[in-house]
Parts: structure tokens; sequence; C-alpha cells
């Protein structure tokens, strides 16, 4: 069962590539996957049931077959289950899947673009329907339930030029979402509520009368999990997504919409009735909601003038009848629901491939428009008339045979009560419906109508209409050999307390109540379709009071509107507002919780331990004030670093180097990319502020200070229990053998709390990134060589200098011109008034010693100060002092790897050194330390972690260059000679002409 998940997975990763070989050949590769996990079901289809029958005997459900750990602490598990259930739902995923693989490679062209991706993208979705109805653990069910909604919006939007495909694509997300967050909610009570989130071990439980799993928190978590249960199978009110789907190609309505993805929702419910049909609030969802689906879909099927969306609006018919009936929660409703289910995926999957090959081969998919097809095409009508008499109920075919054991099914229901009386009625009338728009369906596509010509229609190639036919043929063989299918479901039926009076499938039982309603149904619906005309002007007349779809569409305009005048009352552009409303937040939230809570207040409160620290504090404090009082950017920001500065200095003194080198390398990096961002702002801050408002922000300002100097010393004086970070240099020295108890915490013992943290590194620098560049990430950059010397950086200064300054630029255009001492590989592209000798000579000296040390602070790092984050800034500013001493191109030198390659390559680093354990049978991060000897060199030790390191230090290397190429480079080319103009009459020297 692993092994058909993994093929199925694997194999849609490198379809891609393979489609550039083969083309749209590749389907037929495609195909042998999921049909090869087919034949092994069959071939093992009897040992998975008799394991079910035997685990049903004595317990309500079978074990899982294949259990893996996976978040051992949340109890999570990769826990895998083949129970009767399962493998009636997979008959359905692996073969009605392959089919339209095969049907795929007829339906599109090799120069179709995307049909790649489309391959890939519908693989995927078998493997994910595949491990959804396989899962044996809530948080893995809810995992592949949310696969399948991305990868449905993925496919839905297939036609991506197409507005309507692209709507219809985001309203089927939207939806389904929406009804996958609330059953996450209701999944997460589940589990919570029975102590496990194995479903197996849940639904024991809810059989067998556990207390806990009774009650009203119990009824509130079914109904969620039921919410998104109805929005996936497009139940009212949440069904008028179902028909916009239709936007996608063919294939994907055949299999998503017909036999795989709208079935999560009818497996869902078939999988919880053992345990939860008695909830409360389980009833009045199944079958009101069913029901009334059923007419819903069915009344609109009947005035669609697309065949195709006939189909549509007749698998929202089909599914509120499948939901309903598997909701019963009695056995005989499970034998009943179990076998129509097959029999929808039979006829439904083989109608819309039916629709495809008349939109391939005529053009059109119009009823209005098609005309003779019955002549023109009869084995392909001989397969529609199958399918659509399989889903009216026409007998000997096995859609009647499923049909007429649901309707014995609810009039053994209807004796019992009348609200089952009235549910027998509706699923009567619902079926007379199911019959007119099959007629519908197939008078509308293949009928002579009168005053058309016939409509053209191309030869039909064989493979074309294989997928189909076999599908048909399906719904005719099974009909008469119904007790092989009702074998394969009854383990399912046994979960449930054994009837009085069972159903069985057949095709002849007598003349039965359930055969008169099924002739009654039958004729009702003959009549529809024959009265089609006065039916559809009745239905022009009678329309709803309430469009679910208008419903939607006013409600997402509505949370439009209320964002954009949300954000127009917040988003301002004024600095000065978000700092007020960020302050005064977390001013009042805070001290509202300190006064109305008891606090303790510190009993003694000591302002310094020696006098280093006072001088330090009083710094910082001078530098705060000195900030705000400055009139000038840039001598703000460097007053901002000097609190920066101040705080590296006082970690020193606390005895904490790790911290301050850190620190001071942060600040560094923080002053140059804020000072590299300011360029483009004015130089003066502003100067005419009322003196109301400085009063107000500063009595701000000093209360948030109070309040975290409060807030920080109660809780100091609230503790009661002894630091957790005592435990930690025994953790480090013996649990991540190293001494640097910093650098151990974050590569080992909070290793996923730094993977994170690296992760938004390389998520902010993509969005510097995407600020600045706009249309790429700008890695592709000119080179060095095609650079005229003396070309880059050409400010006013250059043009517009004085004639007395001639003299020294002469000397320095000498200097810039001379190839003799290439101190920078790209200094002589500057200009020559913006280059320094002393500070090309001192870079040139110091860049491969900064480097060299860089990694010397990662390798030492897990004993000495240092690490990754340590040295992959050092090495930053490594590359820094190249960018200010040299220009863009010198930097880019320096970098000869993008930063985005660096960015993707610590990633993949981080990741590869998290999952490498599992290949020792080790867990995730866990790392593991070599101890060896080395001639000349000693003993060593070498730790695994260190290979997360390097991941860390690539990702921080990665993000400075992506800063300075940003906000450093990219800012320089935009502004290289947009200075003023000269004053007009002023002579110019013949040689700033020429630099010019």
């Amino acid at each position: 069962m692993l092994a058909v998940l993994i093929a199925l997975f694997a194999v849609a990763v490198v379809a891609p590539l393979v489609f550039r070989r083969f083309g749209r050949g590749t389907f037929y590769l495609l195909g042998a996957v999921p049909a090869a996990g087919f034949v092994w079901l069959l071939v093992n289809f009897a040992s998975f049931t008799s394991a079910a029958q035997a685990a049903a005997s004595g317990a309500p459900n079978a074990p899982p077959s294949l259990v893996l750990p996976w978040i051992p602490n949340l109890e999570v598990e990769l826990a895998f289950r083949m129970d009767a259930l399962s493998a009636v739902l997979c008959l359905l995923v692996l073969g009605v899947g392959a089919l339209v693989l095969v049907y795929c490679a007829r339906y599109f062209k090799n120069e179709d673009a995307n049909i790649g991706p489309f391959g890939a993208q519908l693989l995927a979705f078998a493997g994910a329907m595949f491990g959804l109805v396989t899962a044996d653990d809530l948080v893995l069910l809810f995992i592949f339930w949310e696969m399948t909604t991305i990868l449905s919006y993925l496919l839905i939007g297939f036609a991506r030029d197409r507005i309507f495909a692209r709507r219809s694509a985001l309203q089927a997300l939207m939806v389904t979402t929406f009804g996958g967050l609330a059953m996450l909610v209701g999944l997460v009570m589940l589990g919570t509520a029975a102590g496990t989130y194995r479903i197996s071990a849940i639904l024991a439980q809810a059989s067998a009368g556990a207390p806990q799993l009774a009650g009203t928190f119990v009824d509130v978590a079914v109904l969620l999990v039921l919410v998104g249960a109805v929005s996936k199978s497009a139940l009212v009110p949440f069904h008028f997504w179902l028909p916009g789907a239709m936007a996608a190609p063919t294939p994907v309505s055949a299999y998503l919409h017909a036999a795989a993805m709208v079935k999560a929702g009818v497996y869902l419910v078939a999988r919880l009735a053992p345990g939860f049909s008695d909830a409360a609030t389980w009833h009045m969802t199944t079958a009101v909601l069913g029901l009334l689906t059923m007419l819903v879909g069915g009344w609109h099927a009947l005035k669609q003038t697309d065949v195709k969306l006939v189909l549509a609006y007749g698998t929202v018919s089909q599914l509120g009848f499948l939901i309903l009936v598997v909701g019963q929660g009695t056995a005989n409703a499970a034998l009943a629901g179990l076998a129509l289910v097959l029999a929808h995926g039979f006829f439904k999957a083989s109608l819309f491939l039916v629709v495809g090959i008349i939109d391939h081969q005529a053009g059109t998919r119009d009823l209005r428009q098609l005309s003779g097809l019955w002549r023109t095409s009869p084995t392909l009508f001989a397969v529609a008339a199958l399918s659509a008499a399989s889903m009216a109920g026409v007998p000997p075919l096995y859609g009647f045979v499923a049909k007429e054991a649901v309707l014995e099914t609810l009039v053994q229901g209807a004796g019992r009560g009348a609200a089952g009386g009235w549910v027998l009625a509706g699923v009567v009338a619902g079926s007379a419906l199911t019959a007119a728009y099959s007629a519908r369906f197939l008078w509308g596509a293949f009928a002579t109508k009168p005053g058309l010509q016939p409509t053209a229609f191309r030869r039909l190639p064989g493979l074309f209409l294989a997928p189909p036919m076999v599908l048909a043929g399906a719904s005719l063989v099974c009909a008469f050999v119904p007790q092989v299918l009702e074998g394969a479901i009854a383990p399912y039926a046994a979960l449930f307390p054994a009837p009085a009076d069972p159903v069985h499938l057949g095709l002849w039982h007598g003349f039965t109540p359930a055969l008169g309603l099924g002739v009654l149904a039958l004729a009702a619906g003959a009549v529809l379709f024959v009265l089609r005309a006065p039916v559809a002007g009745f239905q022009d007349l009678a329309r709803p009071a309430l469009d679910a779809e208008r419903t939607y569409r006013n409600l997402i305009g509505g949370v439009d509107n209320v964002a954009v005048w949300v954000t127009g009352r917040t988003q301002r552009g004024s600095l000065v507002f978000y700092l007020g409303v960020i302050l005064t937040v977390a001013l009042v939230v805070p001290a509202v919780a300190a006064i109305r809570l008891d606090t303790p207040v510190p009993s003694s409160l000591r302002w310094f331990d020696t006098p280093a620290q006072l001088v330090v504090g009083l710094c910082m404090a001078f530098g705060a004030v000195a900030a705000v009082r400055a009139n000038r950017r840039f001598l703000a920001v460097l007053m901002v670093s000097v609190t920066g500065y101040g705080l590296a200095l006082m970690f020193a003194l606390q005895g904490a180097p790790d911290l301050a080198l850190t620190q001071l390398l942060v600040e560094t990096i923080v002053l140059v990319a804020f000072v590299l961002a300011l360029r483009t702002l004015p130089v003066e801050l502003w100067t005419t502020n009322p003196s109301g408002r400085r009063v107000l922000r500063a009595l701000l300002g000093i209360a948030f200070a109070a309040a975290m100097i409060y807030i920080a010393a109660t809780a100091m004086a609230s503790r009661t229990a002894a630091p957790v970070s005592l435990d930690f240099p025994e953790l480090a020295y013996y649990g991540g053998a190293g001494k640097n108890i910093v650098n151990v915490t974050l590569v080992d013992l909070r290793a996923w709390d730094t993977f994170g943290e690296i992760t938004v590194l390389a998520a902010a620098a993509t969005g510097v990134a995407s600020l600045i560049f706009v249309r790429g990430r700008g890695d592709r950059r000119r080179a060095t060589a095609d650079i005229a010397s003396g070309s880059v950086d050409r400010g006013s200064e250059a043009i517009h200098a004085p004639r007395r300054r001639a003299a020294a630029l002469r000397v320095a255009r000498s200097f810039a011109v001379s190839r003799r001492e290439a101190w920078l590989v790209a200094g002589r592209t500057l200009a020559p008034e913006r280059r320094s000798i002393i500070i090309e000579v001192v870079t040139r000296l110091i860049f491969h010693t900064v480097l060299l040390f860089s990694i010397y602070l990662l390798l030492a790092g897990h004993n000495s100060p240092g690490g990754g984050f340590a040295g992959g800034l050092f090495a930053g500013l490594a590359m820094t002092i190249r960018y200010l001493a040299g220009g863009r191109f010198e930097l880019a030198e320096a970098t000869p790897i993008t930063p985005g390659t660096l960015l993707g390559l610590g990633l993949a680093v981080a990741g590869f050194s998290a999952v490498l354990p599992l290949a020792f049978g080790g867990q995730i991060f866990q790392s593991a330390a070599f101890e060896f000897s080395l001639p000349l060199f000693g003993d060593h030790k070498f730790v695994s972690s260190t290979i997360f390191d390097i991941g860390v230090y690539l990702v921080v290397v990665g993000l400075v260059a992506d800063v300075l190429r940003s906000l450093g480079g990219e800012i320089d080319e935009r502004t290289e000679g947009r200075g003023p103009t000269a004053p007009h009459g002023e002579p110019e020297d013949e040689e700033l002409e020429a630099a010019r």
C-alpha cells in the first residue's frame, strides 16, 4: 500500500520531464502507475475484506495495516489502513484514474501548453485521494484532504489565460478551504475528546458508547467535520462551486468531479457513520441537506443547454443522494450506499468522457447545435445510452441494482416514522428528476433535431473511446454479478447493527414496493422530459428567492469592500501613525493585565553590577535621546546604532561573548542596510511638528519604556521554579556534544526554531528583491569586462565640479584607467572621483582574511564563540567592504554565485541535515558526534549538526548579498547620472565633458 502511494507521487514529480521527451504519449506511462495499483488491489482484495470481516466480528474497525512514527510528541503518525470501505473507494481512485489518464493521451495534443504539469498534477491528485481514503490518522487525513483541494484548484484553472477558469478555480478553492478549516477544528476537537487521533481507535470508542465521545462538545465537533464533507461534496448551500468547476478540461471533470474528489465528502460521512450516526447534528445535516441537494441539483439540470453542465448539476444531485444514503447509519443503508457510490463512479465518469469526445470531435457542447450524432457515431451513442440509463436506474444495469437497494432501505425506514416517509417521497421525486435529465442529456447530445443540419463529427480513434466504453461495460457487467460487489461491501456493512430484514443486491427481487417506486420515478421522469418546453417556461418564471452563487459573490465583494475601508483608514503611509498604534496597543494590553492581575513587586532593585555597565547604559540613553533630537536621517541612524553597539557591550560585560559578537555583527549589517536605503530619501527629517504632538509622542515613548521595565521586573519577581536555562549547559555538553551553549541550542536543541527562522530570512530577502527589482530577481548582471573604465557611478559632482578641481580629477583619472595596480577586480569601472586608493588597498588586504575568519567562526562555533549565523554575518561584512570600495560590479565579482542560489542551497543543506538521520534509524534533526585523530593535527571531534550550521551560514550570506544587491547595486544603477543640470552659462572643463 505504501509502495503504491509513493509510486503515485514519485512518478508525478518526474512527469514534466518525461513529457518533454515523449509528449502526450507520457499519459500512457502515467496511467500504468494507477493501473498497476488497481491490479494489486484486485489481487489482494479478498484478503483486505476478509481481514476487515474478521476484525468486524470482534471490534468495530480493522486495525491499520501500517504505522510509521512521525510527530510522537503530538501523537501524529503516518497510519494507513486498507479495510473494505477504503478498498471500495480505491477501486474508483485507481481504476478510473488509470482510464482517465489513458483518455488524456488522445484528448490533448502535443502542442497544448502545460500538459506536462497537468499530467503530474492529475497523477498527484490520484495519490492524494489514495492517501485520503487509506489514512487512519485525523491529521494525516486532513493533510491529504487539503492536498486534493490545492491540486483541484490547479487542475480547474488549467486554462489560465481564461478569466472564467481562474475565477472558477478560485471559487472552488475558497469554498472547499472554508469547509476544510471548519473540519480541521472539528477533527482537533474529536481527537481531543477521544484522547487519540487514530481514526480506528476513535470509532471503536464511539461504537462502544464511550462517555467521553458523547455530549454537546462532540456533537459540535461532528457538525464541523460534516461542514467540511458537505462543502467538498458540493451540497447545498455550497453546491454552486461544482458547476463552475466545469471550466476544467473534461478529464478533470470525469475524475475529480465524478469519481474522486467530490467522493471525499461521501467517504468521510461513510467513515464516521458507524460511530457517530447517532450524534444530535448528524441526521439533520446528512438527510436534510442531502435531500435538498438532490432536488436542487436535478431541477437545475433540466434547464441547462450545455451537456456538460447537465452532467454537472446531475452530479450535484447524485452527491446529495449519496450522502443522504450513507448517512442513514444502518447496515442496509451502508450496503446500498456503497453500491450506489460505485455505480455513480462508473456511469458519471463515462458520461463526462463522452462529453469530452463530443466537444473534441464536434467542437461544441451546446445541445441546441448538436444534431444527429447517434447516426454519425453509433458506438459512442451506445456507450452514452448505457451510462445514461444506468444513471436513471433503468434495468438491467448496475445503477438500477444500486438504486433499488436504496429504495428498499428507505421503504423500511418509512415504515418506522413520518420522517422516513418524507425522505422516501423526496428521493422518489429526485429520482424522477434524475431520469428526466438523463433523457435530456441523451436527447441533447445525440438526437436528430428538426431544423438542424447533422453535426460534423471527425473520425473517432479507438483508444479515445476505450475508457468510457470500459466504464459503461462495468455498469452492464456488474448488474449480472451483484453478489461479487456485495461480498466486497458486506464487511463495511457489518460495522453496523445487524438488520432484522437485510437488503441484498440483485437484478430481481420480485414485485416489491421498491420496484414500483422505481418504475414510478422513471415514468415521472419521462413525463418531465416530454413536457420539457412547459417545464422550461415554468422554470423561467419560478426564479429562486435565494441564489447561492450570487450570495457567495456578494459575500466576497463585501469582504473586499471592508478590507478596502479598513486599509484606507489604517494604512495611511504615516510611520508616526503606525508606531503610535503599535506602541499604544503594546502599552495598554500588558498594563491592563498588570493592573487586573495580582503581580508581585520586586523587593530589591540593583541599578548596575559594575561602573562599566553604568557608563554603557548612559551612552545608550544618550544615543536614544540624540536619535530623537537629530534633524538628519543619517545622524539619527548612527545614534540608533549607538544603542545597538551598547547592547553588544552589555552582553560582553555579562560574560556572553557569543551574543555580543552576534549583536555587533547584526548591528553593523543593519546600519549599512539603513544607510543604503536612506540614500533615496531627503537628508533632513521633519522639523515642523506641533509641540503638543511632540509632547504626546514623548509621553507615549516614556510610558511604553516604563511599562516594559515594570513587566520585566515583575516577571523576574514572579519566578517560582528554577530557570530552564540551568539545564542547558549539561544538555549542550552531553546532548549536543558542544561547549557553546548558544550555538548548540540553535543547531541542536531548538533546531526546528532555527530552521523556521532561516526560512523567514530567505522569504525576507526574496521580498526585498521583489520590491526593488519588480521583474525577476535581477540575477543576470552585465560582465565586468564589458564595462568601460570610469563609466560607473557618475554623479553630479563629476559633471558639475568647478574648474579648480580639474587638476585633482586628472590625477584620479590616471589612477582609474591604469590597469597596472588593479587592487580590485571591478574598481576601474568606478568614476575617478568615486575611488579611493586607501580603501581599495585595505579591502584587497583584509577581504580574504575576513572570509577565512568567517569560516573559522562557522567551524569553531560549536565549542567557542561563533557559529553559522555569526560566520555568515562576518562573510557578509566582507562583501559589504567589497561593495563600498568597488561598487555594484565589484559586489558581483565577490559573489559569483547568485544570492537566490545561496539562499536555496542553504535551505537545502539545512533540510538535508534534518532528514539525514532518518537513513540511519534516527529522528529528524538528531545529531551525532564523531571523534578521530589526524597526523600532526591531533584529536578532533566533528558533530553532524555542523552541516545544519553550514546551511545557516549560506542563508545568511545569501541574505546579506541580496540586500546589498537590492538596496545597493540596483539603486546605484537607477540613480546614476540623475544629478541636477549644470548652471546655465557655466563653462565645463573638456575633460569633465569627456568623463560625462
